[in-house]
């Protein structure tokens, strides 16, 4: 009996500790672990990194018949889109921008993909330190903003996957099979 007693009494202590230690996530920490899982951040699906490393540049270039984009159009999108967002975020000068959001899907030559691989990382990591130097108030104003960010950073990054798989260079242990 007094076995079962100190059990329940251990049981009971480490359930209390537990329960003080796992705190709600704040709506900042949820943004930044979204953007985070869209950029290097193996979870639920393959993030950018994952998806465009070990690419070579004929890789990333390469069309499907009848597709829209490569993959390497999909990540100069991407750069775009986030260095633009952050450039506003920042209150800092935007790129230049015709309004043509085809403008944004650009091909890279052979030696300028492995620097377009580092400006997607680059970007994506000024985004999430941006966010960690944020205070409240400035983010209350950006949480749909950065919300919409990921989702567009998920969705053209299973893009990539996707290609990649149509043209046999995606690497099924990298997590979608």
């Amino acid at each position: 009996m007094k076995t079962i007693f100190v059990f329940l009494i251990l049981f009971a202590g480490s359930f209390a500790v537990n329960a003080q230690t796992s705190k709600a996530m704040t709506l900042k920490q949820v943004m930044l672990k979204q953007l985070k899982t869209t950029h290097n951040l193996e979870e639920w699906f393959a993030p950018l990194n994952v998806a465009i490393e070990g690419l070579t540049p004929e890789q990333a270039n390469w069309k499907e018949k009848g597709s829209d984009h490569s993959i390497a159009e999909l990540t100069t999108h991407l750069i775009f889109w986030n260095s633009e967002q952050l450039a506003k975020f920042l209150n800092q000068p935007a790129p230049a921008f015709s309004g043509n959001n085809n403008e944004t899907f650009s091909a890279v030559n052979k030696n300028d993909w492995p620097a377009t691989v580092k400006k997607a990382d680059s970007v994506l990591t000024a985004w999430e330190n941006a966010i960690e130097a944020a205070d409240d108030a400035k983010l209350a104003n950006w949480y749909e903003t950065i919300g919409h960010i990921s989702t567009h950073n998920a969705y053209h990054t299973g893009q990539i996957v996707y290609i990649r798989k149509v043209q046999g260079s995606w690497n099924p242990a990298k997590g979608v099979k």
